[in-house]
C-alpha cells in the first residue's frame, strides 16, 4: 500500500504543488492538490474559506477533505496546515508514502509574498517565525521521508525524492 502514493508535506513556499506535479509526471502518477480538493468541495476559495468561517474551521475542513483523499498511484500535494489534522495525517500515511520538503525559515520567507493571499493560516498572534518553529517538528513526526531542498532547483529535489522513495520502496 505504501508505494501507492507520495504525499507531500512542507511549509507554503517548500515547492509541494510545483515539485509535485514534476514528481507525478517522472514517476508516471496522477497528481492531486488537495487545497484545490478542498476548494472544489467548498466551492470557495481557501483564503475566503480562513475569512468567512475562521482558522479553526478551516483546519476541521482541510483534515475532513484530506482524510477521505481516495487516490493510488498519485503524487499528492497538501496545505502547510495539514499536519494539524491527526486523522488526515494518519489517513495520508496509510495510503503513502510522506515526503517532508525541508527548507530554511529565510528561504521559506523570501519565496512566500502576500500571506493572506496565499491563504497561509497564521492566528492572529502569530508572525511566520512563530508558525515556521510550530510546525517543523510536527512535519518531522509525520514524514517517512525528510528532504533538504535548500538551495536546489525543482529538479534537483524531484532528483533526491526519486532517489530516496527508490531505497526505501524497490
Amino acid at each position: 500500500m505504501m508505494e501507492d502514493n507520495v504525499v507531500l508535506i512542507g511549509m507554503p513556499g517548500s515547492g509541494k504543488s510545483t515539485i509535485g506535479v514534476v514528481l507525478a509526471k517522472v514517476l508516471g502518477y496522477r497528481f492531486i492538490d488537495s487545497d484545490l480538493v478542498i476548494q472544489e468541495s467548498e466551492k470557495r476559495l481557501l483564503k475566503d474559506i480562513i475569512e468567512e468561517d475562521g482558522l479553526e474551521e478551516f483546519i476541521r475542513i482541510e483534515e475532513r477533505v484530506n482524510a477521505s483523499l481516495e487516490a493510488e498511484n498519485s503524487v499528492i500535494a497538501t496545505g502547510g496546515s495539514v499536519i494539524y489534522g491527526p486523522d488526515a495525517m494518519r489517513h495520508l500515511r496509510n495510503i503513502g508514502t510522506v515526503i517532508y520538503l525541508k527548507l530554511s525559515y529565510d528561504s521559506v520567507k523570501e519565496r512566500l509574498g502576500d500571506l493572506a493571499e496565499r491563504g497561509v493560516v497564521l492566528r492572529p498572534d502569530q508572525d511566520l517565525y512563530a508558525l515556521y518553529e510550530e510546525r517543523c517538528p510536527l512535519y518531522e513526526k509525520y514524514a517517512h521521508i525528510t528532504v533538504n531542498c535548500e538551495d536546489m532547483t525543482i529538479e534537483q529535489s524531484v532528483k533526491q525524492i526519486v532517489n530516496q522513495l527508490e531505497k526505501c520502496i524497490f
